[in-house]
């Protein structure tokens, strides 16, 4: 049975016998493995870094064929700019929300173009933010084969369809989920 001072925070009480200092230094090792996250983030800011590229390379080339390419050509090309950036935005959620909910809490109270998801943000709401995004990544590709639907095999785009009917249906289930979730911490 452990003495604390009453007026010490109850999450900072600490027995002094060796089983509660093992226990203590373990739960410290296991709170600081958090950080083994931190160059997961690193490595999703260097992909991001190449998609970043990459956009850059797909407009240069529409910009040197501009003159040669069909509406349809052109379409599929700012598609694929599109497909690129939600990407991208994608990427940025997930480096963000995750480093903040998993890792450290980010400094940024007084800057100016600091994300207003970021004050309600936790992991389930991270799981909708995603899955949304995946939704709106396979509605562009679902929009590219329709715009190029002579070039498309009747089998792909029905298999498209099934996978972007899949995450429809896992983006309501994890909002209802959530939403019961929320309804009982209330409670």
């Amino acid at each position: 049975m452990s003495h604390s001072d009453p007026s010490e925070p109850t999450a900072v009480k600490q027995s002094h016998s060796p089983i509660s200092r093992i226990e203590h230094g373990f739960e410290t090792l296991v709170f600081a493995s958090r950080w083994i996250q931190a160059p997961l983030y690193g490595g999703l800011i260097v992909a991001e870094l190449l998609y970043a590229y990459k956009f850059l390379l797909e407009l240069w080339e529409m910009l040197r064929h501009i003159n040669q390419q069909e509406e349809t050509t052109f379409m599929l090309g700012v598609l694929g700019l599109i497909d690129v950036t939600m990407v991208a935005n994608l990427l940025t959620m997930v480096i963000i929300g995750g480093y903040a909910t998993f890792v450290s809490k980010l400094d940024l109270e007084g800057h100016p173009d600091r994300p207003e998801w970021l004050t309600h943000i936790d992991p389930g709401s991270i799981k909708i933010k995603l899955a949304a995004s995946l939704i709106g990544i396979s509605s562009i590709h679902l929009l590219k084969s329709f715009v190029d639907i002579k070039n498309e095999d009747p089998e792909h785009i029905k298999w498209k369809i099934f996978i972007h009917m899949t995450f429809l249906g896992s983006v309501i289930l994890l909002a209802w989920t959530d939403k019961i979730m929320q309804k009982e911490r209330k409670h």
